[in-house]
């Protein structure tokens, strides 16, 4: 009979072992950035909130992978987390989807939560609004697609409250974004999404990867700096440009021209907001030394004067104690195209994304004085 007891109590821990690794909301968001669930863009993924509200017209057909890039890579930082590429939430060209189709059905998903309040106070609360205000924000979302794989903190349901675990969402995934560009719902569950948690290095992946999914081209939206009104999104069915108006009340999307930069500058963060990059040092050479006077000698013997010795001109001192500033701007800028060129073809002399002057680091430390 105790055999028996402890083999029960052994078969039941391995499944509670099994159900905590294969499924999110194990541990809190993701093992504390140990772990990352890869989503395709349509797949429901485990404890949805609802079912899909995604638009099946508004799928675009498959992305070409994006280009190599020579900077912003992801790497182990020292602090033992893994660093990703940030780009701001109004970057034209970071979204995507069809002209005058929304990407996700608002009202459906406001239904589905209606029905179940339990529900809709858990995707209220991982949210941060009251579950009376859920309606009105989602409304004031705008629906479109995914273009890069991103990085997110997503929300399952389950017993009754959400849990959090750091998703990777493929490019296409349809969402909805908020004033500042950032993705708030993922329509193919109904899950509420917020900013991810930093990653430690070498996190565990579980889920199926795509073709195209490499880690070191995931990046993580940063809210950006001012609300955005209009979205310039990338059609890619048409192969054209489109504004998109804030919100998901029905409206016209207006063509316009190609955006002048097309090439966001994505930067390197830890977390999700981008990180400060170290400036690198803009003189080439020290500033000019204190002079120091030379110790004065003791007279050791008689004072017996010594005929002056013949003055020579004092030697020309080379000017090595202005700095130089250098007028290029680092080298190490990320150059990484993350959506395909305009549809018009663009001058062959495009200036790339302006990128703004580092600030002058302080001044070297001395040298030495050789006496």
């Amino acid at each position: 009979m105790p055999r028996l007891v402890t083999a029960a109590v052994a078969v039941a821990a391995v499944a509670a072992l099994a159900v905590v690794l294969t499924r999110p909301g194990g541990g809190s968001s993701g093992q504390a950035g140990g772990e990352v669930f890869l989503q395709s863009a349509a797949a429901s993924g485990p404890d949805p909130f609802t079912e899909s509200t995604a638009a099946r017209q508004a799928t675009p057909p498959p992305q070409s992978p994006a280009p190599s890039q020579s900077a912003g890579t992801a790497a182990a930082t020292a602090s033992g987390t893994t660093a990703t590429r940030s780009v701001s939430g109004s970057a034209p060209g970071l979204y995507g989807g069809t002209r005058d189709v929304a990407s996700c059905d608002v009202e459906k998903q406001i239904g589905a939560l209606s029905g179940q309040p339990a529900k809709n106070s858990a995707f209220a609360s991982a949210l941060g609004v009251e579950p009376a205000a859920v309606p009105g924000y989602l409304r004031g979302l705008t629906p479109v697609q995914l273009r890069l794989d991103t990085r997110v903190t997503n929300h399952g349901y389950r017993d009754g409250a959400p849990t959090a675990y750091q998703a990777v969402l493929q490019a296409g995934t349809p969402v909805l974004v908020d004033d500042r560009g950032v993705p708030r719902v993922r329509c193919a569950c109904g899950n509420p999404l917020g900013p991810p948690v930093a990653l430690k290095a070498n996190p565990k992946r579980y889920g199926e990867p795509w073709a195209a999914y490499q880690p070191s081209k995931v990046v993580v939206i940063a809210p950006s700096e001012t609300t955005v009104n209009a979205f310039v999104i990338y059609d890619h069915q048409d192969r054209r440009w489109l504004e998109r108006g804030r919100g998901a009340s029905p409206k016209p999307d207006k063509p316009v021209p190609p955006p002048p930069v097309t090439t966001p500058v994505p930067t390197v963060s830890t977390t999700a907001a981008p990180a400060t990059p170290t400036p690198p040092a803009t003189s080439s050479a020290p500033p000019t030394p204190k002079p120091t006077a030379p110790p004065t000698p003791k007279p050791t013997g008689p004072a017996t004067k010594t005929p002056p010795a013949t003055e020579t001109a004092p030697a020309t001192e080379t000017p090595h104690g202005t700095p130089t500033e250098t007028a290029e701007p680092p080298s190490a800028t990320a150059t990484e195209e993350p959506y395909p060129p305009a549809p018009a073809t663009p001058p062959a002399t495009t200036p790339p994304a302006p990128t703004p002057p580092a600030p002058t680091p302080p001044p070297a430390n001395p040298p030495v004085n050789p006496y």
